[in-house]
């Protein structure tokens, strides 16, 4: 059987969808979608929801793996930071206590059998949920941002993989190229996170969760060049591989 992959959409104020009936969307990025696809799996959206224990347990119970998909920044409210910061943008706290509570949830398992792939703000909230902190706006410790491009979108660079990483093995790769439109960076490392990737100013591209045999987080977006590059695919092809390992209902 095909195992189903939850993707977490945006929040229902974080994206914007031009309308004259309706104010407010939950949406994806299509590309998400599609490399599930590619990789053999079942895509299904998970917007937020009440983030109670009963909610959070029957999500997990339908799902074989999750993506914690990229989105605007998280309130730094939850992790101690400047919730006055000028360049903090796109807040939905639906979308944090909802995605906070699935990661805590998933890397709190005792059958620790979920894959979790989480992107650029995704892996922000695998850090944040591991009691991680983050730098609200880059330019404010590097005068130089690769990570955006000048007019703060897409950007590509390369990026050093740890070569005894899970990340590495499963791309295949300890220097990749990638699509990159992220403002903000991890400060501090959650509780049980490894990092096992860098750009070369030093910020943080990865991190795996120790205590969890398949829990991965990338700054970048690999859903932007999977389907022509194989190593950003082998995430997604990994991912559901994993998840197909998990026992039926």
């Amino acid at each position: 059987m095909r195992p189903i992959i939850g993707i977490t959409t945006s929040g229902r104020t974080d994206s914007f969808v031009e309308s004259a009936y309706y104010k407010d969307f939950y949406t994806t990025p299509s590309l998400y979608v599609d490399a599930v696809e590619r990789a053999g799996g079942i895509a299904i959206l998970l917007p937020p929801t009440k983030p109670d224990s009963m909610n959070i347990t029957k999500i997990l119970s339908l799902i074989d793996g999750i993506i914690i998909s990229g989105g605007g920044d998280i309130d730094p409210q939850h992790y101690g930071g400047n919730t006055d910061h000028e360049h903090v943008a796109r807040i939905d706290r639906e979308r944090d206590v909802f995605e906070l509570a699935l990661v805590k949830a998933l890397a709190d398992s005792r059958e620790k059998d979920q894959p979790m792939l989480c992107v650029c703000r995704g892996m922000q909230v695998l850090n944040v949920a591991m009691g991680g902190t983050m730098t609200e706006h880059i330019p404010d410790i590097q005068p130089d941002d690769m990570h955006r491009a000048d007019n703060g979108f897409w950007a590509t660079h390369d990026i050093d993989v740890d070569g005894d990483s899970a990340l590495a093995t499963i791309m295949d790769a300890n220097t990749v190229n990638t699509y990159s439109g992220h403002h903000q960076a991890v400060k501090t490392i959650g509780n049980g996170l490894r990092v096992v990737a860098t750009a070369a100013d030093g910020i943080i591209e990865g991190l795996e969760l120790e205590t969890h045999p398949w829990a991965i987080g990338v700054q970048w977006h690999p859903e932007k060049s999977a389907a022509e590059d194989t190593t950003q695919q082998k995430l997604f092809d990994a991912l559901v591989a994993q998840a197909s390992l998990r026992p039926p209902f």
